[in-house]
């Protein structure tokens, strides 16, 4: 296992190695040597890939679903097997092409070049699926940018069956040995390091940020962490949950999709939009509603039998809205935002179990194939938890080790978020803060939360949800606009977000303020 100051050589000696002279990339690219760097791995793919290549990935899961992806910008493609104690990861690595050319003055700096920036991308749910679509939006911004399959292909969890050591990659060992080899080689190709190291993910991608924050606080000097999938060991439980509560799609008082979004959803903008001040379809903070919302104004009289709620019904709607507490009457998981029904339709509210807590309970807490999620009591929530398989649970009670090597992390979750709800991370933000003994001004100086309203999980939605936390289309790269921008703003010159400007395509945006506040302040573009 890695300590928290594993340096680079401890793990994977660095041999001589001398990049031939060139002025030509291409040839650069293709002459590297990866695996005399990176001890005993095996070497994969080393392509020079051309400007606006479209790369198939013909070996790639079909559960992924990235049959392919446009790389906008040349670079140098290097992807590796690299062993993890009796595991292993699908590591890969883009390189852009180098500002000054490999001669000095050969090559004039592009806006593609390297900027002497590393970025990681990290994965989502439990799976082990390389986020090409993350790297490319790093590369186009001059990252040499990283991302690796977390010791496993596909989105299920069944690898975990009875193995620990890929439970373990995925837990937090890929994250730290891709960060470390995407450096090494970095270093190697460039004839020197990278000035400043960053992160970026979102969901399962966002609970990695914070196991690399907590656990590896020198891997990266700004992380931006999306709807992280944070005290997971209990998030997984409350995902199983919904189904024991909601009931598959064949019980008697199932409430169908429509149910949903027509009339629920439609009452709960009856009784909550304008308590914001303004009606326009988004709850700007979904806290307020979760404490006044009544599903009973839903219940059918003696008179009515359509658009409305049976009784059992109306108990459903409460429970799916309520907080999951333990089995000492203690909260474990808050609940579910109103406003993210219209989503969570799809997985929670579907009628069927939600597969990543499924195949959790099934191959990594009680490693047994058949156990049958239609069983799930609290009482699992407990088992999950107090096992905690690799260390996954992914809820620090301090960042000091992160906040004192100087890291700043930017911290973000939607207001109708349907696979995670926000609630949770609004809590993290004030456990730190109770743990760590900080005051809410003190945590600006290496700790930012923005709410925002509307967006779904990650991203969608009826809010003004594109911050940059994806390519970054109509935002541009400016840093009030884009979360990764902003990030390097404050890493680099020291200016801490004070808002992030989301924009809703193709007509308006919404300005949110950092921490637990916002302004939800509608402008014209």
């Amino acid at each position: 296992m890695f300590s928290n100051r594993t340096t680079l050589s401890a793990i994977f000696p660095i041999f001589t190695f001398t990049l031939a002279v060139s002025t030509d990339f291409q040839s650069a690219c293709l002459d590297f040597n990866p695996v005399s760097l990176i001890t005993n791995s095996t070497l994969r793919i080393l392509e020079h890939v051309p400007a606006n290549t479209t790369l198939t990935f013909p070996g790639n899961d079909e559960s992924c679903a990235r049959p392919k992806q446009l790389i906008t910008n040349e670079s140098c493609r290097i992807a590796l097997t690299i062993p993890t104690f009796n595991s292993s990861i699908i590591f890969e690595i883009f390189l852009p092409t180098p500002a000054q050319g490999f001669q000095r003055g050969v090559v004039l700096p592009a806006p593609a070049d390297w900027t002497g920036r590393f970025l990681g991308t990290g994965n989502g749910g439990i799976d082990g699926c390389i986020k090409y679509e993350d790297i490319a939006y790093g590369l186009s911004h001059g990252f040499a940018t990283t991302g690796s399959n977390n010791g496993h292909n596909g989105t299920g969890g069944k690898a975990f069956l009875n193995n620990l050591n890929i439970v373990t990659d995925f837990s937090w060992r890929s994250l730290h040995t891709t960060a470390v080899a995407g450096k090494i080689l970095t270093q190697a190709f460039y004839k020197k390091p990278h000035d400043k190291a960053y992160y970026i993910g979102c969901s399962g991608g966002g609970r990695q940020a914070i196991q690399a924050a907590s656990l590896f606080p020198e891997d990266y000097n700004g992380i931006v962490a999306g709807a992280p999938g944070i005290n997971f060991n209990y998030m997984s439980a409350w995902r199983a949950s919904f189904y024991t509560i909601a009931g598959s799609k064949n019980s008697t008082d199932f409430i169908k999709p429509e149910t949903w979004t027509r009339l629920i959803h439609t009452e709960i903008l009856r009784q909550c939009d304008e308590i914001d001040g303004v009606k326009d379809g988004i709850l700007a903070d979904a806290s307020l509603c979760a404490a006044v919302f009544r599903p009973e104004a839903l219940l059918c009289n003696t008179n009515q039998s359509s658009n409305c709620l049976s009784a059992k019904q109306v108990d459903i709607v409460r429970k799916v809205y309520s907080p999951l507490y333990g089995e000492k009457g203690e909260l474990i998981y808050p609940s579910l935002q109103p406003g993210a029904e219209v989503q969570a339709i799809q997985r929670l509210l579907a009628g069927s179990p939600f597969s990543y807590s499924e195949d959790w309970f099934r191959y990594a807490v009680y490693r047994n194939p058949e156990w049958d999620p239609a069983s799930w009591t609290i009482h699992d929530a407990e088992v999950a938890e107090e096992l905690n398989p690799a260390n996954v649970r992914s809820w620090p009670d301090s960042l000091t080790n992160f906040k004192d090597n100087g890291g700043k992390l930017l911290l973000y979750h939607g207001g109708a978020d349907n696979q995670i709800t926000g609630f949770n991370t609004e809590r993290f933000y004030n456990h730190l803060s109770r743990s760590m003994a900080v005051t809410s001004t003190e945590m600006d100086t290496f700790l930012r939360f923005f709410r925002i309203p509307g967006m779904f999980h990650c991203s969608g939605g009826p809010g003004a949800w594109m911050i940059g936390q994806s390519t970054s289309g109509a935002v541009g790269y400016d840093s009030k606009r884009n979360v990764l921008a902003a990030i390097v703003e404050w890493v680099e010159k020291g200016r801490k977000p004070e808002v992030v400007v989301g924009t809703k395509y193709p007509t308006r945006s919404t300005y949110v303020g950092g921490n637990s506040s916002f302004v939800d302040s509608w402008v014209c573009r």
